[in-house]
């Protein structure tokens, strides 16, 4: 059986067209930094993160596109929703869902990134 505490997402690969712009949104997003890192010869940029904890990383590949018809990915704005809207829509993102309340579980505002992925921005205080 599954141990209940442990994360059941352990990474994310976020498809995008341009490295540089998804860095930049992305950074502004989260407000942390998206560090650049190689990988094995493949530019990435890896999301902020602490020690082994769940995270992912922005790529670019002609044979997995940019999709808002793929999971719907949360990351991490607690707190700062209201920065991370501003951020979003400055940093050339398109909000298609605006900030609701998801029960006990916090807020969401969903936007389509400038790369064409739809994400949710998620805080557990609006």
């Amino acid at each position: 059986m599954a141990n209940p505490t442990r994360n059941q997402i352990v990474w994310v690969d976020i498809p995008v067209i341009d490295l540089d712009r998804a860095i930049d949104f992305y950074s502004a997003v989260l407000g942390d930094k998206v560090e650049r890192a190689d990988a094995g010869g493949v530019e990435i940029g890896i999301l902020p993160h602490a020690d082994n904890s769940a995270s992912g990383c922005l790529y670019v590949s002609e044979d997995y596109p940019p999709t808002t018809h793929g999971p719907l990915i949360y990351l991490n704005v607690d707190g700062r929703i209201d920065d991370a809207e501003l951020a979003a829509d400055r940093h050339g993102g398109r909000m298609i869902e605006p900030r609701a309340q998801i029960g006990e579980h916090g807020w969401r505002v969903i936007f389509i990134d400038p790369e064409g992925n739809r994400i949710a921005l998620h805080s557990q205080t609006a």
